[in-house]
């Protein structure tokens, strides 16, 4: 499968990405707009990991389908539907990987020799430590959650955020600092 690139159309601020999600799952074609929305951003990300033009979109196209089949699992719990679908991406990278690094292994016992690694082991424990992360960014409480994903996500300022929360720029930056020090605290432990 080969994703299209497509224009990203910018919603309008009238537009909530919950009613498009909920419009989606009552009508699979609606899904459509969710594809343009963050199609964009999301191959970005994937390239951003190392792929290359062609496995960017494979990807991304395997990202959408995974979650079109798994769009009636998806729980709405204050965050964006492109954390849910970074989370996705994150995953199938990290699969992805562990399939070459199997594939790999395979060619090497069957030839007698070691072949040469496509993915080195900083790729693979980047790609490791990202899922790790979102899945952290999960168990935050939701507000925590929610300002972390709008932050760094949807790459939206501390201003906007306050906004839409009804909240402080203060209780904002408060709220993110804590997301970040518990993300920082629990990525530490993993490493000890």
């Amino acid at each position: 499968m080969v994703a299209a690139r497509r224009q990203a159309r910018k919603p309008s601020q009238a537009t909530d990405e919950r009613l498009l999600v909920e419009a989606a799952r009552a009508d699979l074609s609606k899904f459509e707009a969710l594809y343009e929305l963050h199609f964009a951003r999301l191959y970005l990300f994937i390239v951003g990991r190392g792929h290359d033009r062609a496995a960017a979109e494979d990807l991304t196209s395997e990202v959408f389908h995974r979650a079109l089949a798994n769009l009636s699992t998806y729980e709405w719990r204050g965050t964006s539907f492109a954390a849910w679908l970074y989370r996705i991406a994150s995953n199938a990278i990290a699969d992805q990987y562990k399939r070459a690094n199997r594939e790999r292994s395979g060619n090497a016992d069957t030839l007698g020799s070691p072949t040469r690694a496509n993915i080195s082991s900083n790729e693979m424990e980047s790609v490791d430590r990202e899922a790790f992360l979102f899945r952290l960014v999960e168990k935050l409480p939701e507000i925590q959650r929610r300002v972390v994903c709008e932050r760094f996500l949807e790459e939206r300022s501390i201003k906007e955020i306050a906004q839409r929360l009804s909240k402080t720029e203060g209780a904002v930056k408060q709220l993110q600092f804590r997301a970040l020090q518990t993300l920082r605290e629990k990525m530490e432990e993993r490493h000890d």
